[in-house]
């Protein structure tokens, strides 16, 4: 599966963004989803997770309450909405996929693909 990532930009704290996640290839509902973010000089993160029917999901305490992660098997596509953004969530963000198993997709490791990061960068 191929997966591309856009949506990202300039935002000042406290704005939304909503980032988009299309993947092409095989059936996208093979797949859980998740998002990662990568800030300057930091190791990359786990963001947010959807299971392959999208009826479990998962974040990261970072961004609970204020993150929301979706998807459209039809439309292959997976959605972050980002609201009450902070500038400490300015990093470039990261869409994943797995073949579809049991237990959340926390960890890079877990992932077999991944698209090519968007920017989000949230201004104080």
């Amino acid at each position: 599966v191929q997966l591309q990532a856009f949506g990202g930009g300039l935002v000042q704290a406290g704005g939304s963004l909503r980032l988009s996640c299309a993947a092409s290839g095989r059936t996208f509902s093979d797949y859980d989803m998740g998002w990662f973010r990568q800030a300057p000089g930091k190791e990359r993160e786990f963001a947010a997770f959807i299971s392959w029917s999208g009826l479990t999901t998962g974040y990261a305490d970072s961004v609970k309450g204020r993150f929301t992660i979706s998807r459209d098997n039809g439309k292959k596509n997976v959605y972050l909405q980002m609201n009450s953004l902070k500038p400490e969530d300015t990093a470039v963000y990261y869409c994943a996929a797995r073949l579809r198993k049991s237990g959340l997709g926390t960890t890079e490791t877990q992932y077999d693909y991944w698209g090519q990061g968007t920017q989000v960068t949230v201004s104080s």
